[in-house]
């Protein structure tokens, strides 16, 4: 049944809108490697509990802490501040290449244990690539760009000097200029002038959430949609399809993610919120192969325009509050996910149009906002 489902991924997605400020908060503030360390032993932590949750209500609460944790484990931040400017788009971009392994190798873990072992044994082998990253996470540098905000200018050369090393190139001739700053990871710094335009942001989460349930949702109805709404059943039986279908889309916008380095960022969202609104309005019919191919268009253009987004934060915030900023994007773009699944699934049931419409419109607006957003980073390095 559909019930557990929704509240369970709310709980998580709670979790994760809750727990990203923080974790941002203590990465401007304590250092990017112990802000990561602390979230991922969080996170390792309740992910084992929840295996030996008694009750449907207590995993529900310990699936909810693990989002909290999770809420600071893309430390965009941390992998931008080592990026050069001409790389910086792409690599980030690609980020979510692995992202789509981890969701094969769990997809692949539940086959594998779900038949015979069952769902505890899934959540407790699940946390322990947990556990092997946070070992590894005593071998990651520090940010010398934080180190250097934080007065540790040694500390800076010398990761710098290794990163020099470790690609056979030389340091380049001069001295880091010191520059202390106290007061970091300030909520009120994003909120100035220059910067609070591009702090309220949901849009991508509502759309790239809605139009991931609405594959499953729409396939269950079949070829009855229409201004009646959709007949609903409990099962779906075409669920390895939507797979194949996110596979393929993994593949096409990491294979397009060059363009934000050539286009600029700015267009680059627009263009990928346009895109969606043009190809999620026809979904409406439900016609067998095209729903797949408009759903698999629609999911590619708004999953490419979740990365640019991911590029154009950290580059457009200064360094004391970049790991903030990603922080409360994330929590923002939670308040899109938790609202997703009433249009997705609820307003379904009632007009197919009408919700299609939402989603639509809600696309256009980002796209517009996009372009009028103050700030151009292409080609532009990282604020200090």
């Amino acid at each position: 049944m559909e019930a557990p489902r929704l509240p369970s991924g709310t709980h998580n997605f709670i979790g994760m809108g809750l727990g990203s400020p923080v974790w941002g908060n203590v990465s401007d503030k304590y250092g990017r490697k112990l802000g990561l360390t602390l979230c991922m032993c969080w996170t390792l932590c309740y992910g084992v509990l929840s295996a030996f949750s008694p009750v449907y209500g207590w995993l529900l609460v310990l699936r909810g802490l693990v989002g909290f944790g999770i809420g600071g484990a893309p430390q965009v931040t941390l992998y931008s501040e080592f990026l050069p400017v001409k790389a910086r788009g792409i690599c980030i971009m690609l980020i979510a290449a692995f992202w789509a392994i981890g969701t094969v190798f769990e997809v692949l873990l539940a086959l594998w244990i779900m038949p015979t072992l069952g769902w505890r044994w899934l959540l407790g082998l699940s946390a322990v690539p947990v556990g092997l990253f946070v070992c590894f996470c005593f071998w990651l540098p520090e940010s010398p760009r934080f180190d250097v905000l934080s007065g540790r200018r040694e500390k800076a050369l010398a990761t710098l000097t290794r990163v020099a090393a470790e690609n056979g190139k030389t340091m380049p001739q001069g001295t880091l200029t010191e520059y202390k700053q106290n007061d970091r990871g300030r909520v009120k710094d994003l909120f100035t002038s220059q910067y609070w335009k591009t702090t309220l942001l949901f849009a991508n989460a509502f759309c790239y959430y809605g139009i991931v349930l609405l594959t499953t949702e729409l396939f269950q109805a079949g070829d009855s949609c229409g201004s009646q709404g959709a007949k609903i059943e409990p099962s779906c039986d075409l669920e390895c399809k939507y797979l194949t279908s996110d596979d393929y889309k993994d593949l096409l916008w990491t294979t397009l993610a060059e363009f934000p380095d050539y286009l600029g960022r700015k267009k680059s969202m627009a263009i990928c919120f346009f895109m969606f609104s043009l190809f999620v309005l026809p979904l409406f019919a439900c016609i067998g192969v095209a729903l797949t191919v408009f759903i698999f268009i629609s999911r590619a253009f708004i999953s490419g325009g979740y990365q640019v987004v991911f590029v154009y934060t950290p580059e457009v915030f200064p360094t004391e509050t970049r790991a903030l900023a990603m922080g409360t994007s994330s929590a923002v773009a939670r308040i899109g996910a938790l609202i997703t699944p009433f249009v997705a699934q609820v307003m379904l049931r009632t007009s197919v149009y009408l919700t299609l419409s939402v989603y639509c419109g809600c696309s256009l607006l980002a796209a517009i906002a996009s372009l009028i957003l103050p700030i151009e980073t292409l080609g532009r390095g990282l604020q200090e």
